[in-house]
């Protein structure tokens, strides 16, 4: 089982699990959160948020330190002043709106860039200057998808022949270069920092979604929290004794997920 005296390093979904689906807010991690820091076990956010979004929410988390994954491992931001994405030659957002645009003549189908701040706002629950923040994407695309099942799979297909692939989060779809997400993110941002540090550390990921997949098969310990998805959250991954369910929503279940793996500690 993981400790917090051995090299540790915790993996996190925001919304709807360290961040409350309706409100968005964490008080109810607010004690692990102080436990994590007090240890200095880093806290690495891995979420479809964009930086602009990411990088107010590490200070008011008291993570600024910390690198993140962002826009569902289409891009991570290691510091201050180096950005990665994954993989190294995705496509910047303008370039992916353009194929995106060229698409819809054939679906239907809005992306972020279709609305306004005001409109995303309605959409999400978000004040209009947190849906600006949204929107200022950097190499993926949220869509509202309003064509039939049966099109999706083609629309599916046809952004694979671009070059790119489509994934579900706990609100909407996602559209980003093919071989991104948050697996291949973290299993990036892992080789780099056990190069700078010479040593591995284990890692507990926690997440709700389905686009949190990935990312809860490639760590060493899961914590699949509740949800208010539809689409289940299937893990690949055979060692069922590293993954815990948690009874409860969001910061509650991410705490909960935390005591499971971690309160012998």
């Amino acid at each position: 089982m993981p400790d917090l005296h051995q090299p540790l390093l915790i993996v996190t979904d925001l919304d709807g699990s360290l961040l409350d689906h309706h409100t968005y807010q964490w008080d109810a991690a607010a004690d692990w959160l102080a436990r994590l820091q007090q240890h200095q076990v880093p806290l690495v956010i891995c979420s479809s948020k964009t930086v602009a979004e990411i990088l107010p929410l590490q200070k008011k988390l008291g993570l600024t330190r910390s690198p993140f994954i962002a826009e569902n491992g289409a891009v991570v931001r290691l510091n201050d002043d180096h950005i990665e994405r994954i993989p190294d030659a995705g496509r910047d957002y303008y370039s992916l709106c353009a194929t995106l645009i060229a698409l819809q003549r054939s679906f239907r189908f809005n992306g972020f860039s279709d609305f306004t701040d005001r409109e995303v706002s309605e959409m999400t629950g978000l004040t209009p200057a947190e849906s600006a923040l949204a929107r200022q994407r950097d190499a993926s695309e949220v869509i509202v998808w309003r064509d039939s099942e049966e099109k999706l799979e083609q629309f599916r297909a046809a952004l694979d022949a671009e070059g790119l692939a489509l994934t579900q989060g706990g609100r909407f779809w996602h559209v980003m270069a093919k071989g991104s997400g948050k697996g291949a993110a973290l299993a990036w941002l892992l080789n780099y920092m056990q190069k700078l540090e010479g040593q591995r550390r284990q890692t507990i990921g926690l997440g709700d979604g389905p686009n949190d997949v990935p990312m809860l098969d490639s760590v060493d310990f899961a914590v699949v929290i509740k949800g208010y998805s539809k689409f289940p959250v299937t893990l690949t991954r055979q060692d069922h004794d590293n993954v815990y369910h948690t009874a409860h929503y969001g910061p509650q279940g991410w705490s909960e997920g935390l005591d499971y793996f971690l309160a012998q500690s």
